[in-house]
């Protein structure tokens, strides 16, 4: 199969550039639902997608990460049919409109959602299943060299939050990590094409979630760039008293300015300008050139 990239879109090669480059890369959040935990239905129709998208790049965003499907603790499946009707418009819009400003992702665990997406502009597989459920992923990134993010999650979105345990949690995810790095491989998705995240908040205790952020080091030894994923959890509300939408957005920042020093390459985030200027601060910092 040959896919044939669209003039106006940024393609996974040139996105791989970028994502191998010193500068840190922050992808914007853009939920295409009626329930995500926290901006479900605001965006679902084009107009109000590409003017978000828009704005998000104008603020300084690298990716926009487009789902259909809202993964928040509890929630339930979406047919792949359903998806391709709430994202491909947009995709297709926004691949047109920003004009390759800007890659485009697709935070899907079906195949059949992500080939969609690809042929519409996307160049960005954000699968938060890590290709366990629906293995044809891994075969349809080999075949486009579209970049695939292999996220940690313990259960699924309905089920992760009822009681996760971890022997160890940073050793028990690196271990699940490195499982499906190497499966990837071995259906053909090339080293430079993954990214890996080690899944903040999907099953994930507090303790959990804390523990990883101290040892984002760790992730990032594994030699693949990683995707760190804090903005406006639950769990960072707990770190503040009455947080408001903005306390938490600097509280996200905060994370992101750790992840810079920790050698985190990609910030997915709903607040796009604190976090540009945090991670470019840091990353100022780290580099000795600011």
């Amino acid at each position: 199969m040959i896919f044939q990239f669209k003039n106006t879109m940024m393609t996974p090669n040139q996105f791989q550039q970028k994502l191998h480059s010193n500068k840190p890369l922050i992808m914007g959040i853009l939920n295409l639902t009626p329930d995500s935990f926290s901006d479900g239905g605001r965006f679902n129709n084009t107009d109000k997608a590409l003017a978000h998208a828009a704005l998000m790049a104008d603020q300084g965003a690298d990716i926009i990460d487009i789902g259909g499907e809202s993964t928040r603790p509890g929630s339930t499946s979406v047919t792949p049919e359903q998806q391709i009707e709430r994202i491909i418009p947009a995709i297709e819009l926004i691949s047109r409109e920003l004009n390759g400003r800007c890659a485009i992702s697709v935070d899907t665990t079906s195949s059949q959602v992500a080939h969609a997406a690809i042929q519409a502009g996307a160049s960005i597989i954000n699968d938060i299943s890590a290709a366990s459920e629906d293995p044809q992923i891994l075969k349809l990134a080999a075949q486009t060299q579209a970049c695939l993010c292999l996220m940690h999650m313990q259960g699924t979105p309905e089920t992760m939050q009822d009681n996760p345990v971890y022997a160890n949690v940073v050793e028990d995810i690196i271990h699940y990590l490195k499982q499906h790095i190497a499966i990837a491989i071995d259906a053909g998705v090339k080293p430079q094409q993954i990214i890996i995240d080690p899944g903040i908040g999907f099953g994930k205790r507090r303790i959990d979630n804390l523990q990883l952020l101290a040892n984002l080091d760790q992730f990032v030894s594994l030699g693949y760039p990683v995707l760190l994923g804090t903005s406006r959890k639950r769990f960072m509300g707990t770190m503040l008293e009455n947080p408001t939408q903005q306390q938490l957005a600097i509280a996200t920042a905060t994370t992101t300015a750790l992840g810079i020093m920790a050698g985190v390459n990609i910030f997915r985030v709903h607040d796009i300008q604190e976090n540009r200027i945090a991670a470019d601060t840091a990353n100022g910092i780290k580099l000795q050139d600011v």
